[in-house]
């Protein structure tokens, strides 16, 4: 399997999506992975998605909460990875848009996202809007990280349990 660094060029800057789902500590292994082969910054990136019956700025303190646990989740690892990490909530009508315009104003080489392999929908996997979004629009590279199926089943079973 090839390295990391012989993907192309260098990746200088990583925009790290997360979502406060299963996929997101594959997310940030992953930039922390970047990190040490090209020496990359790190950016983890929480979008709070705010429908249209909120003003852009209102405070939705069950979806910071939430944000809040992702960003510390991924500061928590790149500490443990020695790997400096600078996060960033956001709140956007659109996840993508806003992943998107995030990497444009940082300059960043790359996007990483997570995608969860979902047993219960058929063993497959949902791509939703924001991942075909960010393939269409995005001025750099994408890498998605998809969850091992064995992880979507543990999941899954798990929460039957409870």
């Amino acid at each position: 399997m090839p390295s990391v660094t012989t993907l192309g060029a260098p990746v200088r800057r990583a925009v790290l999506s997360l979502n406060g789902g299963p996929t997101d500590e594959l997310v940030i292994e992953c930039g922390c992975k970047l990190a040490r082969a090209d020496e990359s910054e790190l950016v983890a990136v929480y979008v709070v998605e705010v429908d249209w019956s909120h003003d852009l700025d209102d405070d939705l303190e069950d979806q910071r909460e939430e944000a809040s646990r992702a960003l510390d989740l991924a500061e928590g690892i790149a500490e443990k990875e020695n790997v400096p990490l600078e996060s960033q909530l956001l709140q956007a009508r659109d996840v993508g848009a806003a992943l998107v315009d995030e990497a444009v104003a940082l300059e960043a080489d790359a996007i990483v996202m997570g995608l969860p392999y979902k047993v219960r929908f058929g063993g497959d996997f949902a791509l939703v809007r924001t991942i075909p979004y960010v393939f269409k629009n995005a001025p750099c590279r994408v890498f998605v990280v998809r969850e091992p199926v064995a992880a979507s089943e543990e999941r899954d079973e798990t929460m039957k349990r409870i």
